[in-house]
C-alpha cells in the first residue's frame, strides 16, 4: 500500500522571450528532390528441362498475370531464352526472385529467374 502521493514532476524552465538585437541568422529551407527508386527487371530464363505448364503457373501466382498473358510471357522465354515477367522496386523483384527459384525447388524443376536493373 501506498501511503505517500507522489512529488509532481518539476515544471521546465521556460526562457523569456527576447527582443531581436538583428544578428540573428535565419537559414533558408530548401526543398531537396528525391529521385525515385531504380526499377528493376524480373527475368525468367529458359531450360530445357522445366515444363512449359509449370511456367505458366508460376507466372500467374507470383506476377498476378491471367492465363493468356502467362502464356505469352512463356512462349517467350522458350522462343528468346528470357522473358521479362515484371518490372518493380530493387527489393521487391528480389523478392519475387526467391519466391520463383524457391518454388522451382521444391518442384524439383531447373527453372532461373533473375534481377536486372532497368536502364
Amino acid at each position: 500500500m501506498a501511503t505517500k502521493i507522489p512529488p509532481k514532476p518539476a515544471q521546465p524552465k521556460v526562457r523569456p522571450s527576447r527582443p531581436d538585437d538583428g544578428e540573428s541568422v535565419v537559414l533558408e529551407r530548401r526543398t531537396e528532390k528525391v529521385k525515385p527508386p531504380q526499377m528493376h527487371m524480373v527475368l525468367m530464363l529458359n531450360d530445357d528441362y522445366t515444363p512449359m505448364e509449370f511456367v505458366v503457373v508460376v507466372i500467374q501466382e507470383f506476377f498476378s498475370k491471367d492465363r493468356e498473358t502467362a502464356t505469352q510471357i512463356m512462349l517467350k522465354i522458350h522462343l528468346d531464352g528470357r522473358a521479362v515477367c515484371g518490372v518493380y522496386s530493387k527489393d521487391v523483384a528480389a523478392t519475387k526472385v526467391d519466391q520463383v527459384l524457391e518454388a522451382a525447388r521444391q518442384a524439383g524443376h531447373p527453372l532461373q529467374c533473375v534481377s536486372e536493373p532497368v536502364e
